[in-house]
C-alpha cells in the first residue's frame, strides 16, 4: 500500500501538468505545443467579408408635433379640469371661457342675428308686395329684380349673423381637436385671459420619433432611407427605425440632427416621450478583411498586425474598421489571404524592447 501511494503521489504532478497545458492552450492562452515538444505560433489567414458600417449615437424620443390650444377670443376660464399627461379623446370638452365680457360678446351676436333675420322677412314681404303690383301693372320688373337683390342680401346678412354667433359659442368651448396626451396646462380655473392665450399644449396620440444627433465622418455618411435599431435604455425590446429626416443644417456644437420613425405601420405602445436610448444606424456595405482582435497590436498611436512570410513576421501598419464579434474588420493595409499572427502577437512585436530601453555601459 505504501508502495503504490508513493507511484501515485510520483504521476500526479505529471498529470496536473498535462491538464494545465491542455487548458490554457483550449483558451488561447499559450501556443499550442508541437510534435517535438516546442512552441509553435498560430496563423490566420484574413478573411474578405462584406461589412455593414454602423454608426451608434444616443436618441431620444419626441413628438414629432404639438398642439397649442388658445383662447379665441378673451374670458375667464372655467371648468379646467385636466393635468399634464391626462389622455384626452377628440372633441372632448377640455374647458370653458365664460365670465361677462364673453356673454355680453354672445348676446350682441344674438341680437344681430336677430335683427338680420327679420331684414329677410322684410325683404320677403316687399318681394310679395313689388309681384302682385307687377301682376296688376302697378310696378315694374326693375322695382322685382331690386327686391330680388335685397332679399338676396339680407340672406347672406342672416348667414353670416348665424356664422358668427356659432362662432361665438365654440370660443366659449376649448375641444381638443385630436386625440393625444396634454403636455403642459398653461392656465388655471379663474384665471382671466386674452385673445390668443395659450391654454393647453396637446401631443397628438402616435406622433412620435426618434431624435439624435451625429458628429465628424458619420453624419457624412447619412442618407434617407437608412435603417437601424433604437434600444431603449429602460426596456430590454429595439425596435426597427428608419431615417426619414435629416437637419438641412448643421447645429450650433458641430453636429447633424436626424429623425427616425419605427418601420412598423404603428409606433411601439412603450414609446414615452423623452425616452432616451442607445441608436445604432446601418450605413452601406463595404468589403473588408477580418482578423481576430487579439492579433491587433496598439504601438505610438497606430495599429499593426504582423504578417506571417516565407522569410519571417514583418510589421505592418492597419486602420481597424468596426467590430463583428470577436475580429475587427480592417479598412486598409492589409489583403485578404495574409497570414496573421495571432498567438503571442504583442510578445512577438514588442521582442527585444528591453535592449533598446537599456542604457549603455
Amino acid at each position: 500500500m505504501a508502495r503504490l501511494s508513493r507511484v501515485r503521489a510520483a504521476r500526479w504532478p505529471a498529470v496536473a501538468e498535462s491538464l494545465g497545458a491542455a487548458a490554457l492552450c483550449l483558451f488561447g492562452l499559450v501556443p499550442p505545443a508541437s510534435a517535438t515538444g516546442a512552441s509553435a505560433t498560430a496563423y490566420i489567414a484574413a478573411q474578405a467579408r462584406m461589412v455593414v458600417r454602423a454608426l451608434h449615437a444616443y436618441g431620444q424620443v419626441e413628438p414629432i408635433a404639438v398642439v397649442p390650444l388658445r383662447a379665441v377670443d378673451p374670458g375667464t376660464v372655467q371648468g379646467l379640469r385636466v393635468v399634464p399627461g391626462s389622455a384626452v379623446h377628440a372633441g372632448q370638452i377640455l374647458a370653458r371661457l365664460g365670465g361677462s365680457r364673453s356673454w355680453a360678446r354672445m348676446v350682441a351676436r344674438q341680437q344681430a342675428l336677430r335683427g338680420a333675420e327679420a331684414q329677410v322677412h322684410a325683404a320677403v314681404d316687399v318681394l310679395r308686395i313689388a309681384r302682385r303690383q307687377l301682376a296688376a301693372g302697378l310696378s315694374t320688373e326693375q322695382r322685382v329684380d331690386a327686391a330680388r337683390r335685397a332679399l338676396a342680401i339680407a340672406r347672406a346678412a342672416a348667414i353670416t349673423a348665424r356664422a358668427r354667433l356659432r362662432e361665438a359659442r365654440n370660443a366659449r368651448v376649448v375641444r381638443a381637436p385630436t386625440a393625444g396626451t396634454v403636455l403642459a396646462v398653461q392656465a388655471a380655473d379663474g384665471e382671466p385671459i386674452a385673445r390668443g392665450a395659450k391654454l393647453l399644449t396637446l401631443q397628438p396620440a402616435g406622433r412620435l420619433w426618434v431624435r439624435a444627433q451625429f458628429y465628424g465622418a458619420d453624419a457624412a455618411r447619412l442618407r434617407i432611407g437608412m435603417q437601424g435599431r433604437f434600444q431603449p435604455s429602460a426596456d430590454a425590446r429595439a425596435v426597427a427605425v428608419k431615417v426619414i429626416a435629416i437637419a438641412p443644417a448643421i447645429a450650433r456644437d458641430g453636429g447633424v440632427r436626424i429623425g427616425l420613425v419605427a418601420v412598423a405601420p404603428t409606433r411601439p405602445a412603450w414609446w414615452v416621450n423623452g425616452q432616451w436610448g442607445g441608436l445604432t444606424v446601418d450605413a452601406s456595405a463595404r468589403a473588408m478583411v477580418l482578423v481576430p482582435t487579439r492579433a491587433l497590436i496598439l504601438d505610438r498611436g497606430q495599429w499593426w498586425v504582423l504578417v506571417h512570410g516565407p522569410t519571417g513576421d514583418t510589421r505592418q501598419r492597419v486602420v481597424p474598421g468596426p467590430t463583428v464579434g470577436w475580429q475587427t474588420a480592417i479598412a486598409s493595409g492589409l489583403r485578404a489571404g495574409q497570414q496573421v499572427v495571432v498567438t503571442d502577437a504583442y510578445l512577438d512585436y514588442h521582442r527585444g524592447i528591453a535592449g533598446d530601453y537599456t542604457p549603455p555601459d
